[in-house]
């Protein structure tokens, strides 16, 4: 898994990551992994953060990598959407 990748663009955040789960229609979960510096042992320390993409096409499958962009609530859980798809599976 590869580090998180943020840009801000208009005011939007950009997270790039890996599809965990396709099974939803027109949903997909992307698994994202945040690096942050402890500030007092100054070690990277690595968490993942899932959070739920609209995917309209249903393009994105399980272990693709993605590049999902912030948007509008579309549901309850809902408030990201699939940009591209940046790499596919094997």
């Amino acid at each position: 898994m590869e580090e998180q990748n943020v840009q801000k663009k208009s005011g939007k955040r950009e997270f790039i990551g890996f599809v965990t789960s396709d099974k939803m229609d027109k949903t997909i979960v992307v698994s994202v992994n945040i690096k942050k510096l402890h500030p007092l042992y100054k070690k990277y320390v690595t968490s993942t953060k899932k959070v739920k993409a609209h995917d309209e096409d249903n393009n994105a499958k399980t272990g693709d990598k993605v590049r999902v962009v912030e948007s509008r609530p579309v549901s309850r859980e809902k408030c990201w959407k699939l940009v591209e798809v940046l790499e596919r599976a094997k």
